[in-house]
């Protein structure tokens, strides 16, 4: 069952994208490079969001396939990010399955001092519990 928090308007609202400006043109899914291993393709994606069945959206394999390249986001004459819309259900997914995906202990010492600060901060945000 789907957590109220994560409601299809609720998913739009976190996404930071105007999805109702989608015309379904259909250039988002055309540019994009994981197409062919998605089950709900990029433009698709969008109009579940905009009927409401987000629940649909989390049990989908589009969710893990996105590369998050923004090739979709590029390619939109209108504006709309489906890539922002895939990563706020899969953030959504994440935190609907509870407790902690990353431990600080799991990052190998000698590539501390090579990642980027700002890489850890966020990816405890996103997948701490």
């Amino acid at each position: 069952m789907l957590n109220p928090a994560f409601e299809a308007k609720e998913l739009l609202l976190n996404s930071g994208t105007l999805a109702e400006k989608c015309m379904k043109c259909g250039r988002c899914s055309a540019s994009c490079p994981s197409y062919g291993e998605m089950d709900i393709r990029p433009h698709q994606f969008v109009s579940y969001l905009q009927r409401g069945d987000a629940e649909s959206l989390l049990s989908s394999t589009t969710l893990w396939k996105c590369l998050a390249c923004f090739a979709c986001v590029q390619r939109c004459p209108r504006g709309v990010a489906p890539a922002q819309l895939i990563e706020a259900v899969r953030l959504a997914s994440i935190r609907q399955q509870g407790g902690d995906r990353i431990n600080p202990d799991d990052i190998p010492a000698e590539i501390d001092n090579e990642m980027p600060q700002q890489l850890l901060v966020a990816a405890f945000r996103k997948y701490k519990g």
